[in-house]
C-alpha cells in the first residue's frame, strides 16, 4: 500500500539545519523566511525562540508552499541575558570571554506546521554547556580558525568549538547545532509522517 507523502519544507536558510534535516528526511524543500527577529520587550528567552520558530514556519506557509513546514530558532542565555549571533570577530571575542568559565543555556525553538489542517506544534529543547576557563589567546585562535560569526554563542560544536567546553548536558546532540532531531522525529510521527516509512518516497 502506498503511503501518502506530504511535502516537507524547512523554513530556514541555515546550512547547519539543512544538513541536520537531511539525516532524518531524504527529500525536502527549503524556503528562507523573512521575519523580524527582534526580541520583544519583557519577552523571556523560552517565549522568544518559541515565537520565532512559529513565525518562521507561518511566514513560509503564507508565501505559498503546502505540506509540513519546520521552523526553528536558537538563542544562547547567560546570567546577563541573551547572546545572539556575533556577526564579527570583536563581538565574538566579547561573547566567548563572557562564556569563559561559565554555564550557558542554549534554547532551540522547534515548530511544525501542517498547512492542510492548520495544526501547529511548538516545543523548546534545552542544552546546558559549561565552558572551560579560556585564555584570550585560545579565544582568538579559535575564532580565527573557525570564524563562527553566524552562530549563536560564537562557536561551532560540530567542529573545533568542542575544545571550548568542560561539559555538555543534553538529551539530543543535534540540538546544539540548531535542530533537535529527536523531538522533530516525534513531532513528524504525530503529524502522520514517519521518516522510517518514507525513505523511498
Amino acid at each position: 500500500m502506498k503511503i501518502h507523502t506530504p511535502e516537507i519544507i524547512l523554513a530556514s536558510g541555515s546550512a547547519y539545519r539543512r544538513e541536520l534535516l537531511s539525516r532524518l528526511v531524504k527529500f525536502f524543500d527549503i524556503s528562507s523566511p523573512n521575519i523580524d527577529e527582534s526580541i520583544l520587550r519583557n519577552e523571556n528567552p523560552h517565549d522568544y525562540v518559541s515565537r520565532l520558530a512559529r513565525e518562521k514556519a507561518q511566514a513560509v506557509a503564507d508565501s505559498g508552499p503546502s505540506g509540513l513546514i519546520i521552523g526553528s530558532d536558537q538563542t544562547a542565555v547567560t546570567d546577563t541575558g541573551i547572546l545572539g549571533k556575533p556577526g564579527g570577530f570583536d563581538r565574538a571575542v566579547q561573547q566567548l570571554t563572557q562564556c569563559s568559565g561559565n554555564e550557558v543555556r542554549f534554547l532551540t525553538g522547534l515548530a511544525l506546521l501542517d498547512t492542510e489542517s492548520g495544526r501547529t506544534e511548538v516545543e523548546v529543547d534545552e542544552v546546558i554547556v559549561r565552558f572551560r576557563q579560556l585564555t584570550p589567546l585560545e579565544i582568538e585562535n579559535y575564532l580565527l580558525a573557525e570564524q563562527p560569526y553566524d552562530c549563536a554563542g560564537s562557536f561551532k560544536c560540530e567542529g573545533l568549538g568542542i575544545s571550548l567546553f568542560e561539559s555538555i548536558e543534553s538529551s539530543d546532540p543535534n540540538s546544539l547545532i540548531g535542530l533537535p532531531l529527536i523531538r522533530l522525529n516525534k513531532m513528524l510521527i504525530r503529524f502522520g509522517y514517519n521518516p522510517l516509512l518514507h525513505q523511498d518516497s
